[in-house]
């Protein structure tokens, strides 16, 4: 598959992403692994999101319905990723893409 490929694999779910991963450590690229960074920075910020989210629920029932929209900002945030690798940009994630970018180790190695 082409880099911009994998790329877009990376945000497609956790199990992409180690697709993606494995991949690239074949052939090192710094798009994929760009969009790597974004793709599970995007997937921890989720994740605390996600959590926030119930602990403030369980508190503050009545705020079930903002929440309800707010729970959709990791899956925009997503498309905007993917349309970022599909366009061969190293754009970050609105809002949350500049914090992610060199903070994961591991993928530079």
């Amino acid at each position: 598959m082409k880099t911009k490929q994998w790329a877009i694999v990376a945000y497609i779910t956790i199990i992409g992403w180690i697709i993606a991963y494995v991949k690239s450590k074949e052939n090192r690229d710094n798009f994929v692994n760009y969009h790597l960074e974004q793709a599970l920075g995007l997937a921890v910020a989720g994740l605390i999101w996600s959590i926030a989210a119930g602990i403030l629920l369980s508190i503050i029932p009545a705020l079930s319905a903002v929440f309800s929209v707010l729970s959709l900002l990791p899956l925009i945030f997503l498309v905007f990723g993917i349309i970022n690798a599909n366009s061969g940009v190293q754009k970050p994630i609105p809002v949350i893409g500049k914090f992610f970018e060199n903070r994961f180790v591991f993928l530079q190695q």
